[in-house]
Protein backbone atom coordinates (compact mmCIF):
# COMPACT_ATOMS: atom_id res chain seq x y z
CA UNK A 1 0.00 0.00 0.00
CA UNK A 2 1.43 3.47 -0.64
CA UNK A 3 2.19 5.58 2.36
CA UNK A 4 1.47 9.59 2.91
CA UNK A 5 3.68 11.39 1.93
CA UNK A 6 5.51 9.88 -0.50
CA UNK A 7 4.99 10.61 -4.49
CA UNK A 8 3.20 6.91 -5.29
CA UNK A 9 0.61 8.12 -2.62
CA UNK A 10 0.22 12.23 -4.65
CA UNK A 11 0.74 10.47 -8.52
CA UNK A 12 -2.44 8.15 -7.93
CA UNK A 13 -4.36 10.68 -6.83
CA UNK A 14 -2.92 12.76 -9.21
CA UNK A 15 -4.44 10.13 -11.92
CA UNK A 16 -7.97 10.11 -10.09
CA UNK A 17 -7.86 13.64 -10.51
CA UNK A 18 -7.50 13.30 -14.15
CA UNK A 19 -10.55 11.57 -14.96
CA UNK A 20 -12.46 15.07 -15.00
CA UNK A 21 -9.87 16.78 -18.07
CA UNK A 22 -9.91 13.06 -19.86
CA UNK A 23 -13.25 12.60 -20.06
CA UNK A 24 -14.05 16.17 -21.19
CA UNK A 25 -10.73 17.24 -23.29
CA UNK A 26 -10.09 13.81 -25.06
CA UNK A 27 -13.19 13.72 -27.45
CA UNK A 28 -12.82 17.13 -28.15
CA UNK A 29 -11.20 17.24 -31.67
CA UNK A 30 -14.10 14.90 -32.46
CA UNK A 31 -16.66 16.92 -31.77
CA UNK A 32 -17.21 18.18 -35.23
CA UNK A 33 -17.65 14.62 -36.66
CA UNK A 34 -19.60 13.58 -33.74
CA UNK A 35 -21.99 15.88 -35.39
CA UNK A 36 -21.60 14.89 -38.93
CA UNK A 37 -21.75 11.10 -38.24
CA UNK A 38 -24.52 11.20 -35.69
CA UNK A 39 -26.47 13.93 -37.86
CA UNK A 40 -26.59 16.43 -35.34
CA UNK A 41 -26.20 20.12 -34.44
CA UNK A 42 -23.35 22.08 -33.01
CA UNK A 43 -25.49 22.81 -30.64
CA UNK A 44 -26.50 19.16 -29.80
CA UNK A 45 -23.35 18.32 -29.97
CA UNK A 46 -22.11 20.49 -27.33
CA UNK A 47 -24.88 18.67 -25.12
CA UNK A 48 -22.42 16.16 -24.73
CA UNK A 49 -20.14 18.13 -22.61
CA UNK A 50 -23.43 20.45 -21.12
CA UNK A 51 -24.81 16.45 -19.89
CA UNK A 52 -21.40 15.62 -18.49
CA UNK A 53 -21.20 18.71 -16.35
CA UNK A 54 -24.57 18.12 -15.37
CA UNK A 55 -24.08 14.28 -14.20
CA UNK A 56 -20.75 15.50 -12.46
CA UNK A 57 -22.77 18.01 -10.48
CA UNK A 58 -25.41 15.35 -9.56
CA UNK A 59 -22.95 12.43 -9.06
CA UNK A 60 -20.50 14.76 -6.00
CA UNK A 61 -23.88 15.33 -4.40
CA UNK A 62 -23.50 11.76 -3.55
CA UNK A 63 -20.07 10.31 -3.17
CA UNK A 64 -18.71 12.45 -0.76
CA UNK A 65 -21.39 11.71 2.01
CA UNK A 66 -21.81 7.86 1.31
CA UNK A 67 -17.53 7.81 1.27
CA UNK A 68 -17.61 9.84 4.76
CA UNK A 69 -20.06 6.40 5.99
CA UNK A 70 -18.53 3.72 4.30
CA UNK A 71 -15.29 4.56 3.26
CA UNK A 72 -13.24 6.02 0.47
CA UNK A 73 -11.66 2.59 -0.92
CA UNK A 74 -15.36 1.03 -1.94
CA UNK A 75 -17.20 3.70 -2.83
CA UNK A 76 -13.97 4.52 -5.49
CA UNK A 77 -14.22 1.39 -6.60
CA UNK A 78 -17.69 1.47 -7.75
CA UNK A 79 -17.77 4.85 -9.20
CA UNK A 80 -14.57 3.35 -11.19
CA UNK A 81 -16.45 0.50 -12.58
CA UNK A 82 -19.77 2.82 -13.44
CA UNK A 83 -17.14 4.73 -15.51
CA UNK A 84 -16.13 2.10 -17.60
CA UNK A 85 -19.37 0.69 -18.30
CA UNK A 86 -20.69 4.35 -19.62
CA UNK A 87 -17.41 4.89 -21.70
CA UNK A 88 -18.33 1.44 -23.49
CA UNK A 89 -21.85 2.92 -24.14
CA UNK A 90 -20.35 6.20 -25.56
CA UNK A 91 -18.80 4.62 -27.76
CA UNK A 92 -21.56 2.32 -28.95
CA UNK A 93 -24.32 4.62 -29.17
CA UNK A 94 -25.94 4.82 -32.48
CA UNK A 95 -27.53 8.04 -32.04
CA UNK A 96 -27.03 11.82 -30.70
CA UNK A 97 -29.54 11.40 -27.93
CA UNK A 98 -28.18 8.05 -26.97
CA UNK A 99 -24.34 9.69 -26.63
CA UNK A 100 -26.29 12.17 -24.40
CA UNK A 101 -27.35 10.00 -22.07
CA UNK A 102 -24.01 7.71 -22.00
CA UNK A 103 -22.34 11.12 -21.28
CA UNK A 104 -24.69 11.45 -18.21
CA UNK A 105 -23.83 8.37 -16.63
CA UNK A 106 -20.23 8.76 -17.53
CA UNK A 107 -20.07 11.63 -15.50
CA UNK A 108 -21.28 10.20 -12.74
CA UNK A 109 -19.01 7.75 -13.20
CA UNK A 110 -16.06 10.24 -13.61
CA UNK A 111 -16.97 12.68 -10.41
CA UNK A 112 -16.34 9.43 -7.89
CA UNK A 113 -12.16 9.77 -8.26
CA UNK A 114 -12.45 13.53 -8.03
CA UNK A 115 -14.43 13.77 -5.12
CA UNK A 116 -13.22 11.39 -3.29
CA UNK A 117 -9.15 11.95 -4.01
CA UNK A 118 -9.79 15.52 -2.58
CA UNK A 119 -11.08 14.44 0.27
CA UNK A 120 -8.18 11.67 0.87
CA UNK A 121 -6.05 14.99 0.92
CA UNK A 122 -7.81 15.92 3.62
CA UNK A 123 -7.77 13.28 5.46
CA UNK A 124 -3.93 13.11 5.55
CA UNK A 125 -3.70 17.04 5.44
CA UNK A 126 -4.47 20.26 6.05
CA UNK A 127 -3.99 23.94 5.41
CA UNK A 128 -0.95 24.71 3.37
CA UNK A 129 -0.24 21.33 3.75
CA UNK A 130 -3.24 20.30 2.02
CA UNK A 131 -2.34 23.34 -0.72
CA UNK A 132 0.47 21.82 -1.40
CA UNK A 133 -0.36 18.63 -2.46
CA UNK A 134 -3.13 19.81 -4.47
CA UNK A 135 -1.08 22.05 -6.01
CA UNK A 136 1.43 18.78 -7.08
CA UNK A 137 -1.47 16.70 -7.83
CA UNK A 138 -2.24 19.41 -10.00
CA UNK A 139 0.72 19.26 -11.70
CA UNK A 140 0.57 15.78 -12.56
CA UNK A 141 -2.78 15.71 -13.76
CA UNK A 142 -1.83 18.96 -15.71
CA UNK A 143 0.43 16.44 -17.92
CA UNK A 144 -3.23 14.90 -19.29
CA UNK A 145 -5.59 17.62 -20.45
CA UNK A 146 -2.03 18.32 -22.44
CA UNK A 147 -2.15 15.06 -23.93
CA UNK A 148 -5.51 13.96 -23.89
CA UNK A 149 -6.36 16.31 -27.14
CA UNK A 150 -3.25 15.22 -28.87
CA UNK A 151 -4.01 11.58 -28.08
CA UNK A 152 -7.86 12.44 -29.10
CA UNK A 153 -7.21 13.66 -31.99
CA UNK A 154 -4.63 10.77 -33.60
CA UNK A 155 -6.91 8.44 -32.28
CA UNK A 156 -9.85 10.07 -33.94
CA UNK A 157 -7.42 10.01 -37.37
CA UNK A 158 -6.46 6.34 -36.92
CA UNK A 159 -9.58 4.78 -35.97
CA UNK A 160 -12.84 7.20 -36.30
CA UNK A 161 -14.67 8.93 -32.98
CA UNK A 162 -15.71 6.24 -30.83
CA UNK A 163 -11.74 5.39 -30.34
CA UNK A 164 -11.26 8.29 -27.13
CA UNK A 165 -13.98 6.19 -25.48
CA UNK A 166 -12.62 2.96 -25.72
CA UNK A 167 -9.56 4.36 -24.48
CA UNK A 168 -11.07 6.18 -21.77
CA UNK A 169 -13.18 2.76 -20.71
CA UNK A 170 -10.08 0.98 -20.19
CA UNK A 171 -8.35 3.32 -18.49
CA UNK A 172 -11.42 3.24 -15.94
CA UNK A 173 -10.38 -0.66 -15.43
CA UNK A 174 -7.04 -0.38 -15.23
CA UNK A 175 -7.16 2.19 -12.55
CA UNK A 176 -9.35 -0.03 -10.68
CA UNK A 177 -6.81 -2.57 -10.97
CA UNK A 178 -4.52 -0.01 -9.23
CA UNK A 179 -6.43 1.23 -6.38
CA UNK A 180 -7.52 -2.68 -5.62
CA UNK A 181 -3.80 -3.15 -5.32
CA UNK A 182 -2.10 -0.18 -4.00
CA UNK A 183 -4.41 2.44 -2.29
CA UNK A 184 -5.34 2.69 1.42
CA UNK A 185 -8.55 3.37 2.95
CA UNK A 186 -7.88 6.82 4.97
CA UNK A 187 -10.98 7.33 6.77
CA UNK A 188 -10.21 6.81 10.53
CA UNK A 189 -13.97 7.43 12.01
CA UNK A 190 -16.33 6.85 10.00
CA UNK A 191 -19.23 9.35 9.99
CA UNK A 192 -22.32 8.62 11.59
CA UNK A 193 -24.99 10.79 9.72
CA UNK A 194 -27.58 8.87 8.06
CA UNK A 195 -27.06 8.63 4.51
CA UNK A 196 -30.43 9.93 3.74
CA UNK A 197 -31.31 12.88 1.04
CA UNK A 198 -32.91 14.93 4.45
CA UNK A 199 -29.61 13.66 5.81
CA UNK A 200 -27.25 15.04 2.78
CA UNK A 201 -29.46 18.36 2.96
CA UNK A 202 -29.06 18.93 6.82
CA UNK A 203 -25.43 18.28 6.29
CA UNK A 204 -24.66 20.89 3.17
CA UNK A 205 -26.84 22.91 4.79
CA UNK A 206 -24.44 23.41 7.96
CA UNK A 207 -21.04 23.83 5.46
CA UNK A 208 -22.98 26.74 3.76
CA UNK A 209 -23.15 28.44 6.94
CA UNK A 210 -19.01 28.59 7.35
CA UNK A 211 -18.59 31.97 5.66
CA UNK A 212 -14.89 30.88 4.85
CA UNK A 213 -16.35 27.74 2.89
CA UNK A 214 -18.76 29.55 0.61
CA UNK A 215 -15.81 32.50 -0.04
CA UNK A 216 -13.04 29.89 -1.83
CA UNK A 217 -15.89 27.51 -3.30
CA UNK A 218 -17.31 30.80 -5.38
CA UNK A 219 -13.04 31.66 -6.37
CA UNK A 220 -13.22 28.00 -7.31
CA UNK A 221 -16.29 27.80 -9.18
CA UNK A 222 -15.67 31.38 -11.44
CA UNK A 223 -12.43 30.28 -12.41
CA UNK A 224 -13.79 26.74 -13.45
CA UNK A 225 -16.21 28.08 -14.88
CA UNK A 226 -13.96 30.52 -17.08
CA UNK A 227 -12.20 27.78 -18.15
CA UNK A 228 -15.06 26.26 -19.65
CA UNK A 229 -16.45 28.84 -21.06
CA UNK A 230 -12.98 27.89 -23.01
CA UNK A 231 -13.22 24.04 -23.17
CA UNK A 232 -16.80 24.24 -24.72
CA UNK A 233 -16.07 26.39 -27.42
CA UNK A 234 -12.70 26.29 -28.29
CA UNK A 235 -12.69 23.11 -30.93
CA UNK A 236 -15.64 24.63 -33.27
CA UNK A 237 -13.73 28.21 -32.97
CA UNK A 238 -10.15 26.92 -33.25
CA UNK A 239 -11.11 24.17 -36.25
CA UNK A 240 -13.74 26.08 -37.82
CA UNK A 241 -12.86 29.97 -37.49
CA UNK A 242 -9.11 29.60 -37.42
CA UNK A 243 -9.12 26.14 -39.85
CA UNK A 244 -6.74 24.06 -37.48
CA UNK A 245 -6.87 20.26 -38.12
CA UNK A 246 -8.12 17.77 -35.46
CA UNK A 247 -4.56 16.97 -34.51
CA UNK A 248 -3.43 20.72 -34.68
CA UNK A 249 -6.17 21.29 -32.17
CA UNK A 250 -5.16 18.85 -30.06
CA UNK A 251 -1.13 20.01 -29.84
CA UNK A 252 -3.13 23.85 -29.68
CA UNK A 253 -5.02 23.10 -27.08
CA UNK A 254 -1.85 21.24 -25.15
CA UNK A 255 -0.32 24.48 -25.52
CA UNK A 256 -3.08 26.13 -23.04
CA UNK A 257 -2.05 23.56 -20.59
CA UNK A 258 1.70 24.57 -20.37
CA UNK A 259 0.24 27.72 -17.99
CA UNK A 260 -1.89 25.47 -16.00
CA UNK A 261 1.11 23.56 -15.38
CA UNK A 262 3.49 26.82 -14.66
CA UNK A 263 0.87 27.82 -12.15
CA UNK A 264 0.66 24.30 -10.23
CA UNK A 265 4.61 24.76 -9.57
CA UNK A 266 4.42 28.32 -8.83
CA UNK A 267 1.88 27.90 -6.31
CA UNK A 268 3.57 24.62 -4.43
CA UNK A 269 6.34 26.71 -3.38
CA UNK A 270 4.01 30.24 -2.75
CA UNK A 271 1.53 28.53 -0.32
CA UNK A 272 4.59 26.84 1.41
CA UNK A 273 6.27 30.28 1.96
CA UNK A 274 3.41 33.01 2.23
CA UNK A 275 0.19 30.83 2.22
CA UNK A 276 -3.07 29.95 0.79
CA UNK A 277 -4.06 33.59 0.06
CA UNK A 278 -1.22 34.98 -1.57
CA UNK A 279 -1.16 32.15 -4.34
CA UNK A 280 -5.13 33.21 -4.47
CA UNK A 281 -3.99 36.84 -5.00
CA UNK A 282 -1.32 35.85 -7.74
CA UNK A 283 -4.16 33.69 -9.13
CA UNK A 284 -6.62 36.28 -9.64
CA UNK A 285 -4.39 39.03 -11.37
CA UNK A 286 -3.38 36.32 -14.19
CA UNK A 287 -6.94 35.74 -14.67
CA UNK A 288 -7.84 39.25 -15.07
CA UNK A 289 -4.70 40.07 -17.18
CA UNK A 290 -5.69 37.00 -19.69
CA UNK A 291 -9.03 38.21 -19.78
CA UNK A 292 -9.02 41.55 -20.59
CA UNK A 293 -5.77 40.47 -23.53
CA UNK A 294 -8.12 37.94 -24.80
CA UNK A 295 -10.76 40.64 -24.94
CA UNK A 296 -8.01 43.21 -26.95
CA UNK A 297 -6.87 40.49 -29.74
CA UNK A 298 -10.65 39.97 -30.47
CA UNK A 299 -11.59 43.59 -31.10
CA UNK A 300 -8.16 44.20 -33.14
CA UNK A 301 -9.29 40.88 -35.01
CA UNK A 302 -5.93 39.05 -35.00
CA UNK A 303 -6.10 36.42 -37.98
CA UNK A 304 -3.57 34.23 -35.69
CA UNK A 305 -5.01 31.64 -33.29
CA UNK A 306 -2.29 32.91 -31.04
CA UNK A 307 -4.61 35.70 -30.12
CA UNK A 308 -6.87 33.16 -28.30
CA UNK A 309 -4.12 30.87 -27.26
CA UNK A 310 -1.30 32.90 -25.50
CA UNK A 311 -3.96 34.96 -23.49
CA UNK A 312 -5.61 31.28 -22.75
CA UNK A 313 -2.58 30.24 -21.36
CA UNK A 314 -2.03 32.91 -18.95
CA UNK A 315 -5.18 32.41 -17.88
CA UNK A 316 -4.58 28.74 -17.05
CA UNK A 317 -1.72 29.79 -15.32
CA UNK A 318 -4.43 31.89 -12.97
CA UNK A 319 -6.66 28.41 -12.88
CA UNK A 320 -3.05 26.67 -11.69
CA UNK A 321 -2.99 28.86 -8.37
CA UNK A 322 -6.63 28.96 -8.09
CA UNK A 323 -8.17 26.05 -8.16
CA UNK A 324 -5.46 24.26 -5.43
CA UNK A 325 -5.33 26.25 -3.05
CA UNK A 326 -9.07 27.45 -3.21
CA UNK A 327 -10.21 23.80 -2.98
CA UNK A 328 -7.87 23.63 0.08
CA UNK A 329 -9.26 26.63 1.93
CA UNK A 330 -12.48 25.32 1.15
CA UNK A 331 -11.93 21.91 2.96
CA UNK A 332 -9.89 23.12 5.82
CA UNK A 333 -12.96 23.90 8.07
CA UNK A 334 -14.56 19.78 8.09
CA UNK A 335 -11.65 17.08 9.31
CA UNK A 336 -15.04 15.16 9.68
CA UNK A 337 -16.69 16.01 6.92
CA UNK A 338 -14.73 16.28 4.09
CA UNK A 339 -15.81 13.53 1.29
CA UNK A 340 -18.72 16.26 2.15
CA UNK A 341 -17.72 19.29 1.86
CA UNK A 342 -15.75 17.92 -1.33
CA UNK A 343 -18.60 16.99 -3.14
CA UNK A 344 -20.56 20.29 -2.48
CA UNK A 345 -17.73 22.49 -3.82
CA UNK A 346 -17.79 19.77 -6.80
CA UNK A 347 -21.62 20.13 -7.31
CA UNK A 348 -21.68 23.74 -7.44
CA UNK A 349 -18.41 24.01 -9.58
CA UNK A 350 -19.70 21.88 -12.30
CA UNK A 351 -23.34 23.75 -12.20
CA UNK A 352 -21.90 26.82 -13.01
CA UNK A 353 -19.66 25.32 -15.12
CA UNK A 354 -23.05 24.21 -17.09
CA UNK A 355 -24.35 26.77 -16.60
CA UNK A 356 -21.63 28.62 -18.29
Amino acid sequence: MYRPDTLALTALLGLLTAFGPLSTDMYLPSLPDIGRALNASTAKVQLTLSAFLVGFAIGQVIFGPISDRYGRKPVLLASLALYALASIACALATTIDLLIIARFVQAIGACGPIVLARAIVRDLYSGPRAGRELSIMGTIMGIVPALAPILGGLLHIAFGWTSSFWFTGLFGLITMVIVVARLPETVLERSTAPISPLGIIRTYGTILKNRAFVAYTTMFAATYGGLFSFISGSSFVLQDLYGLSPDAYGAAFGFTVIGFISGTLIGTRLVQRRGLNAALRLGVLLLLTASATMILGVALAIPSAFAVLVPMAIYTGGVGLMMPNSMAGALTPFPDRAGAASSLVGFLQMSFAALV
